[in-house]
C-alpha cells in the first residue's frame, strides 16, 4: 500500500478515487495529506467475546494530528475543497469536548487558516472562561477562537444556522474573512469521502482473511455513511453495524440517506438505501455524552485487558452496545469475524476523570516506595 512521502504533508494532491465509486456524482479531484495511513488492523482480545466469535480492531485511532482519529479522514476532502474555493478561514461546530472541533482546529492550524469554534456547553458555564481540560487544551494552545453558545440555544437555532450567523459576522468585520463552513462531525456528502477511501484500504487490508462484519461508533453520520456505503459499492460484503451514541435508528437512516443523496447515491442508482446497506442499534445509554457506570466499566476493562483505550463518548458506548448484543444473543455472533473500528477520542477522558476514579483505584491503590536512606 503507498504511503506518501513526508514532502507531501499539508499539501493538496490530485486524488483518484477506487474504481468502484468513479459513478459518483460528487467527485473530489484533491485530497489534502493530513492523516498517517494505512492504519493497522490486529487481533483484540476483549472480555467477554462469546466463543466462536473472533474481534479485531481497526485502528483508526492512530491517523495522527495530534489523536485526532476518524475526523482527519473526512477533514482531508474538507479542507481541500476549502482551499481549493479560496476560503481564508475555517469555522465548525460542536459539543465542547469536541473531538471533531480539535480535528479541525489543528488540520486548520497545519494549513496557515484561522479557525473559530462553535462550542455547545451547559447554560450555568457558556458565558464563563471553558477551561482547559481535554480538547479545549489543544485547540486554545494552538490559538482557535471559541464562540460559546448554551444546549439550548444550540437546539433552538440549529448547527447550520449558528455556524451561518458567525460566517456572515465575519464577512461584515473590518478584517472581511471568507470563511468555510464545515458541519459537525465533518459529516457532509464530501466529508464521507474520508471513510469511502478507508473501505479502500480495508478491502486491501483484510482480503482473503474471512471478515464477516464491520463495527463503529455512529455520532454525526459520516463515518457510517461511508463505510456503508464503500462496502456496498466495493462488493465486501460486511454485515455493518452501526451503534449510535446520540439519536434514534430512524434518524440516522434519514441523514445518512441524505448525505448519500449528495454523492448521487441514491437507491435507484447504487442498489440501496442506508438501511439496506447498515443496521443502526440504539447504544446512547443516559444520553450523548453521558456516561452510565458499565459503559466506563467496559472502558475500563477494555484498557486493563488490552491495553487500548476507547473513549466514553463514542467508541465506549459502541463496544458497550456490541459486546451487550454479543452477551444477549450469543448465536447470532458464532462464527463471526468482527472489525470494530477504533474512532480515536482520547483527550475526550480527561471529563470523565471524577466518574473513572472510582473503578480506577477498584483495582488496587498507588503505593508509596520505601526507601532506605
Amino acid at each position: 500500500m503507498a504511503v506518501a512521502p513526508a514532502s507531501q504533508m499539508f499539501q493538496l494532491q490530485p486524488y483518484t478515487p477506487p474504481a468502484w465509486a468513479t459513478n459518483l456524482a460528487l467527485l473530489p479531484k484533491q485530497r489534502c495529506h493530513l492523516a498517517q495511513l494505512p492504519t493497522p488492523i490486529h487481533p483484540w482480545p476483549v472480555p467477554g467475546v462469546p466463543p466462536g466469535c473472533e474481534l479485531h480492531i481497526k485502528r483508526d485511532d492512530l491517523t495522527g494530528m495530534q489523536l485526532s482519529g476518524n475526523k482527519v479522514r473526512k477533514l482531508e476532502f474538507l479542507m481541500a475543497e476549502a482551499v481549493q474555493r479560496g476560503h481564508d478561514s475555517i469555522i465548525t461546530i460542536g459539543g465542547i469536548q469536541s473531538n471533531h472541533a480539535r480535528a479541525t482546529a489543528v488540520a486548520a492550524r497545519y494549513l496557515g487558516l484561522p479557525c473559530h469554534l462553535i462550542l455547545r456547553n451547559s447554560k450555568h458555564l457558556a458565558d464563563s472562561d471553558p477551561g482547559l481540560v481535554g480538547n479545549l487544551l489543544v485547540e486554545r494552545l494552538i490559538g482557535a477562537h471559541i464562540w460559546q453558545v448554551t444546549k439550548e440555544e444550540y437546539g433552538r437555532y440549529g448547527g447550520p444556522a449558528l455556524g451561518e450567523r458567525l460566517a456572515a459576522q465575519l464577512r461584515q468585520a473590518p478584517w472581511g474573512l471568507n470563511p468555510f463552513v464545515i458541519p459537525v462531525g465533518g459529516s457532509s456528502s464530501m466529508g464521507v469521502w474520508g471513510y469511502l477511501e478507508m473501505m479502500r484500504e480495508v478491502e486491501q487490508q483484510i482480503v482473503g482473511q474471512g471478515f464477516t462484519d464491520i463495527a463503529m461508533a455512529c455520532g454525526s453520520g459520516g463515518t457510517t455513511a461511508g463505510i456503508a456505503l464503500g462496502n456496498h459499492l466495493g462488493g465486501l460484503g460486511l454485515r455493518v453495524h452501526a451503534y449510535g451514541v446520540c439519536d434514534d435508528p430512524d434518524y440516522f437512516h434519514t441523514f445518512c440517506d441524505g448525505l448519500l443523496e449528495g454523492l448521487g447515491a441514491t437507491r435507484d442508482v447504487v442498489g440501496a438505501d442506508s438501511a439496506g446497506m447498515f443496521r443502526a442499534v440504539q447504544a446512547r445509554g443516559a444520553g450523548y455524552a453521558i456516561s452510565r457506570e458499565d459503559e466506563l466499566q467496559a472502558v475500563a476493562d477494555v484498557a486493563a485487558a488490552t491495553g487500548i483505550v476507547l473513549d466514553p463518548v463514542y467508541t465506549g458506548k459502541a463496544l458497550h452496545g456490541l459486546l451487550t448484543e454479543m452477551r444477549e444473543r450469543p448465536e447470532e455472533w458464532r462464527g463471526r469475524k468482527v472489525l470494530f473500528v477504533h474512532t480515536g477520542g482520547l483527550l475526550g477522558m480527561y471529563e470523565k476523570v471524577a466518574q473513572l476514579q472510582p473503578l480506577v483505584e477498584a483495582r488496587g491503590a498507588a503505593h508509596r516506595l520505601q526507601l532506605d536512606d
